[in-house]
């Protein structure tokens, strides 16, 4: 059975009061920034990726220098609060998926609702879902934060950028949903 949203939601903002009492608001896309840089440092070590100095750590990527090199020290000592928080969100997910799994094994991969429009190919499915989701990420990235960062996050501190993104990311769900999902499962 789902979470009912009564108690979901006041859970979800104890959740974030407690990130934000406790450590950070929480955003997750620049941990993949930084994943990139921990695999790009130990694809080509003396590159300069990421450095260590009498100062901190810096880099030779504009990106991950900035802000006094933050980026890149978080790639250098890659076991943050961040980083944990990233891969704990996974984690928990697949648990939940193992726990609380309602939906039958067919309809996982392919839900009825996809078949009907698409045929039911799963591989097409994950790509599209994957490029949609480099989009998304994309577009958040280059307004200067994250889709956790700018929609929930963001407007839970009331800020201007988490109303647009969440404004700008429905107003393109729904059409795109509508076009692509004609058809009912």
């Amino acid at each position: 059975m789902p979470l009912n949203w009564k108690i979901g939601g006041p859970l979800l903002g104890i959740v974030f009061f407690l990130a934000v009492l406790l450590a950070k608001p929480i955003g997750v896309s620049t941990q993949f920034v930084v994943l990139d840089a921990v695999l790009w440092n130990l694809q080509q070590p003396d590159a300069g990726i990421v450095t260590q100095t009498a100062e901190g750590f810096t880099s030779t990527n504009a990106y991950l220098a900035k802000s006094g090199g933050a980026l890149a020290a978080e790639a250098g000592n890659p076991l943050t609060y961040p980083v944990v928080f990233v891969l704990a969100m996974m984690v928990g997910a697949f648990l939940s998926s193992l726990i609380r799994s309602t939906v039958p094994k067919g309809e996982r991969n392919v839900p009825a609702m996809y078949r009907a429009n698409t045929g039911g190919f799963w591989p097409l499915r994950w790509v599209l879902a994957f490029a949609g989701g480099v989009l998304v990420l994309y577009g958040a990235r280059l307004a200067g934060g994250c889709t956790s960062g700018h929609m929930m996050s963001g407007m839970m501190q009331t800020s201007i950028s988490g109303y647009v993104f969440a404004f700008g990311a429905f107003l393109t769900a729904f059409p795109t949903a509508m076009a692509l999902l004609k058809k009912e499962g």
